[in-house]
C-alpha cells in the first residue's frame, strides 16, 4: 500500500496502463493469428494490413525494434505460406 498521495496516484495509473497494454497485446496476437490463418489472397492482404496497423500502434507498448521484428517475421511467414500453397494447387 502506498504511503504518499503521489504514490497512490502512480499505483492507480499503473493499473489502468497495464490493463490497456494487456488488451492491446491480446488484440495484437489475435490480428497476427488471423493474418496467418487467412486462406484467400485478397483476405490475406487485408488481414496482413490490419495486423501491421495494430503492430505499429503498439509501438508505445512494445519496443520499436520488437515491432519491426514482428512485422518482418509476419510478412515472411505470410509470404512463405502463400508460396507453399501455390504448388499444391497445381
Amino acid at each position: 500500500m502506498a504511503n504518499h498521495r503521489s504514490a497512490e496516484k502512480r499505483a492507480r495509473q499503473n493499473l489502468v496502463r497495464s490493463e490497456r497494454n494487456r488488451k492491446l497485446r491480446a488484440k495484437l496476437r489475435t490480428a497476427v493469428k488471423s493474418a496467418l490463418l487467412s486462406k484467400e489472397e485478397s483476405e490475406k492482404k487485408l488481414k496482413l494490413s490490419e495486423a501491421f496497423s495494430k503492430i505499429q500502434k503498439a509501438r508505445g507498448v512494445l519496443h520499436p525494434n520488437t515491432v519491426k521484428r514482428k512485422m518482418a517475421r509476419l510478412a515472411k511467414a505470410v509470404n512463405r505460406k502463400g508460396s507453399q500453397a501455390a504448388p499444391a494447387s497445381r
